[in-house]
């Protein structure tokens, strides 16, 4: 019985680890997301931490495969181990905080192709911390599967294979689209909230000051506030978010006002997404004024989607000499439209035709 239950925990926990760290590999940089979200000032406050991002998350994301298929074949069974047991009690310590401290809203455990809630994490990780103590204490029944030739090849092959699908994503685009703006969603559409859909529970306490000392207050109680009762502050605590659409805060904003309506209306719209000016790629922004004459030329309107300031965006359209108009959006939208910095999306009446990465602006079909 023994047996079996190790056999099985070192089943499960390797393709657990593997499918996990594929996900994230298929969108490294959205995950790199997701740890600068914990090292912020909100959560951990390690900001020196957040331009290693991106070299952490690949880091983290390979030896995820690479362990789990290492578990799997038997591969050096103690180190192994060790490190699979360490990686889960880092994790479920983020994943508890997180959870407790409802400061982080989705892990990004499985990247966007699976949402879990901060306790879904929790719990997921705790499972699997349980199937990881079973192979510590009973390491010595994981034993290798093949001849150690096979073994180093096999984990050889991985790492390699890890690597390039890393260097391909990197320089491309995630090879499957689990976001809300794939190819092929109309915009409009996801934004739109059902009839009948839940809606969402809020509890709202005011806070007056009366006679010099606040007091808190329910809804209920506004109707008999105490005379000369002076307002100070209002907290509102969510109790159920009710339904989300998949796409909430797309704006395009410009001079005070919000021209989404109209452009997702365009037959032919060609945005190029920078979420941030001044961390934009130098050799992909200097392809986009060929890219709008182009564009423009085949009946395109072209405009650019940044979340960067009023100066930042005269300066890049002076440095790149980029001659149309740029709209405002929230940067995590911004990020989640596309993973490239730039990047260009071609929109048919709102619906997502074509996103490509600034070096394959060649694959663009205009």
């Amino acid at each position: 019985m023994k047996n079996i239950i190790t056999q099985f925990s070192r089943i499960f926990v390797g393709i657990l680890f593997i499918i996990s760290g594929l996900i994230k590999l298929n969108d490294p940089v959205g995950f790199s997301y997701k740890l600068a979200e914990y090292f912020s000032e909100a959560v951990f406050n390690l900001p020196f931490l957040v331009p290693f991002c991106l070299s952490l998350a690949l880091f983290l994301v390979i030896a995820e495969v690479l362990l789990g298929i290492m578990l799997l074949i038997g591969y050096k069974p103690k180190f192994t181990i060790w490190s699979l047991l360490l990686m889960i009690v880092f994790f479920t310590f983020l994943t508890f905080y997180s959870a407790y401290y409802n400061v982080v809203k989705d892990c990004g455990c499985f990247g966007d192709a699976l949402h879990l809630t901060p306790w879904e994490s929790f719990t997921k990780d705790v499972v699997l911390l349980f199937f990881i103590l079973v192979l510590f204490i009973n390491k010595k029944l994981v034993k290798p599967l093949f001849s150690k030739g096979t073994q180093n090849l096999l984990v050889a092959l991985g790492m390699t294979a890890s690597i390039f699908m890393a260097y391909y994503v990197l320089n491309h685009l995630p090879i499957i689209d689990f976001r809300p703006y794939k190819v092929g969603t109309n915009i409009q559409k996801a934004m739109e909230i059902p009839e009948g859909a839940p809606q969402a529970v809020v509890k709202m306490t005011f806070i007056y000051k009366v006679n010099g000392v606040n007091k808190e207050f329910s809804e209920d109680d506004l109707m008999n506030l105490p005379e000369g009762a002076e307002f100070v502050d209002r907290k509102d605590q969510v109790i159920s978010e009710g339904y989300v659409p998949p796409i909430h805060d797309f704006t395009m904003m410009k001079d005070g006002s919000d021209y989404k309506e109209e452009l997702l209306l365009e037959p032919k719209l060609l945005m190029i997404v920078t979420y941030d000016l001044t961390k934009s790629d130098t050799d992909g922004m200097q392809k986009l004024a060929d890219l709008n004459k182009t564009a423009v030329a085949k009946g395109y309107k072209v405009i650019g989607m940044t979340n960067s300031s009023e100066q930042e965006i005269k300066k890049a359209q002076k440095k790149y000499n980029l001659d149309f108009d740029f709209y405002t959006c929230d940067a995590i939208a911004l990020k989640t439209i596309e993973r490239a910095n730039p990047s260009i999306v071609i929109l048919e009446k709102g619906t997502v035709k074509q996103k490509v990465h600034y070096e394959d602006i060649s694959d663009l079909k205009l």
